[in-house]
């Protein structure tokens, strides 16, 4: 990375200037570049330091920290999780994030993320199901029709070559939202009325519901061989959506254990319970589907090196481009043992 100019301003993506990047770019590329970021930093997995991430935990929701760093860049994301906040016309997850030069500490992006945070889980959920989900997997059920489903079918759309997407919640309002969101999008979409209709005929099986409890969406003898299950809705201690049998019955696939093993499906199962990391799959380390009857599940709670991946993507992606605005944000004097020095001459500059 370059060294910070003299003045120090911070680019910084507002949330109006994200939206108007993704009209740019084009959803369903910037999904694709999105999956390429993330592909290349899972392949460069071991250069990264790994933390489950800082949480502050609460009887309404969590608020956490997601940091990591390759060496070179140090990023991090804030990001809130209150399934409460939807009752009162809130998002139930908001967050920011920050990209720094490893060599200065200087901050080169400032960005929001909670509609980036959105592209990038839908990336990561495609690019997995491109390893695990059977061959030809055209159909997805998609229960939870949510601020996420939209994002999700089209990711699969993208990069999996989704064709046909079957909708339940149990909110109908949530479902008729997401169908007209997804209206003129090239995916048919079929509205069911409950989860098992939802599954027919589904070679992907989606499960992203938001009540912070241990839940079952998916009950064992509704999951029958050859489909793979993308459970993003577990993601925090507490919460899970699948039947411990689904999960005994699947080969598992996660981010980072430790920290899956906390807030994901596998946070049911003994501390022994086994599960391939999927950088170890798309490095060819590990098999990911063996054949055609397997159930493969992606306990996907989110880590922070995908938000590494998604910050990287803007900071190139913005370079030369109206899509940004700069912050003074950093104390910078002259000379930099004179920080008290800089503070004295602005007020001798201000008017009396």
């Amino acid at each position: 990375m370059t060294q910070p100019s003299h003045k120090a301003l911070v680019p910084f993506v507002s949330v109006d200037n994200m939206m108007r990047l993704v009209h740019h770019v084009g959803i369903e590329q910037m999904l694709r570049d999105l999956a390429t970021y993330v592909e290349e930093d899972f392949r460069r997995w071991e250069l990264f330091d790994k933390t489950p991430r800082v949480a502050s935990h609460s009887d309404v929701g969590v608020i956490e920290l997601m940091p990591t760093s390759d060496g070179e860049a140090y990023g991090f994301k804030y990001v809130n999780g209150h399934p409460k906040n939807t009752a009162e016309g809130l998002q139930t997850v908001t967050a920011f994030g920050l990209l720094a030069d490893v060599y200065t500490g200087y901050p080169v992006l400032l960005t929001e993320m909670t509609l980036l945070t959105a592209l990038r889980t839908a990336a990561t959920s495609a690019m997995a199901a491109k390893y695990l989900a059977p061959r030809g997997a055209d159909t997805m059920a998609m229960i939870g029709n949510g601020a996420q489903s939209e994002f999700q079918s089209l990711a699969m759309k993208a990069i999996c070559g989704l064709k046909s997407v079957r909708l339940y919640d149990q909110d109908p309002k949530a479902t008729e939202k997401c169908a007209r969101n997804l209206a003129g999008s090239g995916l048919e979409v079929i509205r069911c009325r409950s989860a098992e209709e939802a599954i027919e005929g589904a070679q992907i099986l989606t499960t992203c519901t938001a009540d912070k409890q241990n839940a079952t969406i998916l009950s064992d003898n509704m999951v029958g061989p050859g489909v793979h299950i993308n459970a993003i809705g577990g993601d925090c201690p507490g919460k899970t959506e699948l039947a411990p049998g689904i999960l005994d019955r699947s080969e598992v696939f996660v981010e980072f254990p430790p920290q899956t093993r906390i807030e994901g499906e596998i946070q049911q199962m003994p501390d022994d319970f086994p599960v391939t990391e999927l950088w170890q799959v798309i490095t060819d380390a590990r098999p990911g589907r063996r054949d055609a009857r397997q159930i493969t599940l992606f306990d996907s709670v989110g880590f922070a090196i995908e938000d590494f991946s998604a910050l990287r993507y803007i900071r190139d992606r913005i370079k030369d481009s109206a899509f940004y605005i700069e912050l003074d944000m950093l104390a910078d004097p002259d000379d930099p043992r004179d920080l008290f020095g800089m503070l004295q001459r602005s007020g001798a500059a201000q008017p009396a």
